[in-house]
């Protein structure tokens, strides 16, 4: 079987010979779904001495992020997620620095404010992230000494006077140093204040890690105790950390492991299936066979869905499915299909979604060939609503096309099918994930095709490849776009205007849907806010837009000032027949 990361933490923290203890260290290991998906994190904060709050700064420090970190959206990226956690509890600091009664003292300013040094250490999957503000440090072990992982952030001015050239809490933003390095079974990670690594060197602080053995804690306690007698006048913090046992690297853990449950059969409704009333077929492809379904206990009405026999001896395939019911537990949004809560185990691999009575937009399409613009409009709108949902999260649907929107009958949107989607978090530890493209093609953006990561501008080209499609019955570039298998052929691409193909769309929606659907991601929009809003008002920074005329702009002023005019040289002529 597959290991789980497994860790060895050994911890010290004394105040030494200052008065108070001004460092604050701590960890947290946690199992299952949570270690998958953030891993295990320590941490360690050294408040400035000259403040007599900067025990509270670094207390508040390690206590919310080891808290925060944790309740960060599963689809964050580690570095997303911790960055910021640390910049909100810098923000937090700052503004208690600033409104601390200490600042009106005339020796006063940051140095008696909440500022505290942060440096954490996140294991996850096969990799530790180093995050690090201030001069406490972090190195590896390797053979008899200590790899520096992170570099002081302080400033020397002569041998005798040094500040601290970055903190928490010290300004209102702050520059967060970010590292990452392979992770190997044996490896021994060591996080102290400066107060010990000032005062004992790195051998001797390796040296007491091979002579404790698994005694951790005794090798930080006896760490601390050498930087004591060595005449470290502070506060003196240990943390050592040894990877045990390190996962197999692949994403399964969070969905379950694909090997404990066999795949689904096929079924043939009306039957009863692990506690659910299956009443009929909905869909059926070569990837699975979609049910409607009657939850026995809830009498939740459900869309159950079950892998294709072909998929059976397919797992990257069988994990994509699986992935589908995780996303929709973890994205709210009124324009996305959800997943019910689930409430008993389950004896095969399939998913439970939420049944929404309704027709794709391609079936839409087919019963509304011509729509008009207002129609489109709101399509439009509701389907970046339930993209920026998933693109908050750091996920890419990636496979966004008429067949996976559905409408139902109060004219709600929804986005269907979440089994190409790209989710930062696990992309990060399995970049093979992003070695295939999973969406069509003939809405997939050229960069996709090119085999570069799919970014949220890779949905907005989707996106503005619908909507071009709804006001004209086309494609922007016809069969051209399935062929940009590189970027000298994205470059080929020509775009034909909608007005060839539609009378009466209005250039500036034209204009919109050309930079959509540009084959250069960087040319597109930065968000789809921007594309909406473009769609609806013209935007004379677009390329081709003149200025609109003030009667385009607003009609009735444009009148006003008509009759003015009309009204000032009726009064002119009158003027002069009086004479």
């Amino acid at each position: 079987m597959p290991a789980t990361l497994t860790l060895s933490l050994g911890q010290h923290s004394e105040r030494g010979r200052k008065d108070t203890n001004q460092d604050f260290h701590g960890a947290r290991l946690p199992e299952g779904a949570a270690l998958a998906l953030r891993g295990c994190a320590l941490a360690i904060a050294d408040g400035i001495g000259s403040s007599p709050v900067s025990h509270v700064a670094s207390e508040m420090a390690v206590r919310s992020f080891l808290s925060d970190y944790y309740e960060t959206p599963d689809s964050w990226s580690v570095k997303t997620a911790a960055s910021r956690v640390v910049a909100a509890t810098n923000s937090w600091l700052h503004a208690e620095t600033r409104r601390n009664r200490h600042l009106h003292d005339p020796e006063g300013g940051q140095d008696r404010g909440y500022v505290t040094t942060f440096s954490a250490l996140v294991l996850r999957s096969r990799t530790a992230h180093i995050f690090h503000v201030g001069d406490a440090r972090i190195g590896r072990v390797v053979q008899r000494s200590l790899e520096a992982l992170t570099e002081d952030h302080r400033v020397v001015l002569s041998a005798s006077e040094s500040y601290l050239g970055r903190a928490l809490g010290a300004a209102a933003h702050v520059e967060i140093d970010h590292t990452t390095v392979a992770l190997e079974a044996g490896d021994v990670f060591v996080l102290t204040t400066d107060g010990v690594h000032e005062s004992v060197a790195p051998e001797a602080i390796v040296a007491e890690i091979t002579r404790h053995g698994d005694d951790l804690d005794g090798a930080a306690r006896e760490i601390a105790r050498l930087a004591y007698e060595n005449g470290s006048g502070d506060n003196l913090t240990v943390q050592i950390v040894r990877v045990d046992a390190l996962p197999d690297g692949n994403p399964e853990e969070i969905t379950g492991r694909l090997d404990a449950l066999p795949p689904a059969p096929l079924l043939e409704p009306p039957t009863a299936f692990d506690g659910y009333r299956v009443l009929r077929t909905l869909h059926a492809s070569h990837r699975s066979h979609v049910y409607l379904a009657v939850d026995d206990d809830t009498e939740r009405r459900v869309a159950l869905k079950v892998p294709s026999t072909d998929l059976h001896v397919d797992p990257a395939g069988l994990q994509r499915l699986m992935m589908e019911e995780w996303i929709a537990r973890r994205i709210d949004s009124p324009h996305v299909l959800s997943a019910p809560p689930r409430t008993r185990r389950r004896s095969h691999l399939y998913t439970v979604m939420d049944y929404v009575e309704g027709r794709t937009l391609a079936q839409w399409l087919r019963d509304n060939p011509e729509p008009d613009l207002e129609t489109i409009r709101d399509i439009v709108a509701q389907i970046a609503a339930g993209l920026r949902a998933f693109h908050r999260r750091e996920m890419v649907h990636r496979d966004l096309r008429p067949h996976n929107v559905l409408i139902d009958a109060a004219g709600t949107v929804r986005i269907i099918d979440f089994g190409a989607t790209r989710i930062a978090g696990l992309a990060e530890d399995d970049p093979s994930i992003d070695a295939t493209v999973q969406g069509t093609v003939q809405y997939t953006a050229p960069e996709c095709l090119a085999g570069w990561p799919a970014t949220p501008q890779a949905d907005i080209f989707s996106l503005g490849v619908i909507a071009y499609q709804m006001l004209t019955g086309r494609l922007p570039y016809g069969t051209q776009a399935a062929q940009a298998f590189s970027e000298a052929r994205a470059r080929r691409l020509h775009y034909v205007s909608v007005a060839a193909a539609r009378v009466g769309v209005p250039t500036f929606v034209d204009a919109a849907l050309r930079k959509a659907v540009h084959p250069n991601p960087a040319q597109r929009y930065d968000v789809l806010s921007a594309f909406v809003h473009d769609l609806r008002h013209p935007n004379p920074s677009l390329p081709g837009l003149r200025r609109a005329a003030l009667l385009e702009r607003d009609p009735v002023l444009f009148w006003k000032l008509v009759s003015l005019a009309l009204a000032v040289t009726v009064a002119v002529l009158l003027a002069r027949g009086a004479r």
